[in-house]
């Protein structure tokens, strides 16, 4: 099975740019969204998003993506933990978020085993799990987890 899989962390709102974020994290994001950019009424994207992605990669295991992540993050935990509360008070929703999405697929590629019908040429455990140090993370980011998976026989 061929599993491909990202993984970002994000603030969501309504009334705060990704610029004003920014300023006040003192972090650049690797991906900024402006609310309204394509549609102004109802604004298309509906919120700005300040957004950083963790390591792309069908090859790691998720949680190894997750840490890298994190580790990128974590010296601006309070701080966005600040940002995330001032944002849950004036803004109903999900403004901060870890979100992990994983595509599963049906891989071709297939190596005979002596005395086994066959293995899947990149075999690895599809379950993942998060530490304690992720978990302590979301708690002071005040993010939400938020997994999506897709795949051809879901």
């Amino acid at each position: 099975m061929q599993v491909d899989q990202y993984v970002y962390f994000a603030l969501k709102s309504e009334h705060v740019s990704a610029a004003e974020m920014s300023a006040r994290l003192g972090l650049e994001p690797d991906v900024v969204t402006i609310r309204g950019k394509r549609i102004l009424e109802p604004p298309r994207p509906a919120v700005h998003i300040w957004q950083v992605n963790g390591p792309r990669s069908s090859e790691r295991p998720v949680d190894d993506i997750i840490l890298a992540l994190v580790d990128r993050l974590e010296p601006y935990a309070k701080m966005i933990g600040a940002v995330a509360e001032e944002l849950d008070r004036h803004e109903p929703g999900h403004t901060a978020t870890l979100q992990v999405v994983r595509f599963f697929s049906d891989e071709e590629d297939e190596v005979a085993a002596p005395a086994l019908p066959s293995i899947p040429a990149r075999h690895r455990p599809l379950g993942w799990h998060l530490d304690r140090r992720v978990l302590n993370f979301l708690q002071i980011t005040r993010a939400e987890l938020d997994v999506d998976e897709y795949g051809d026989n879901l």
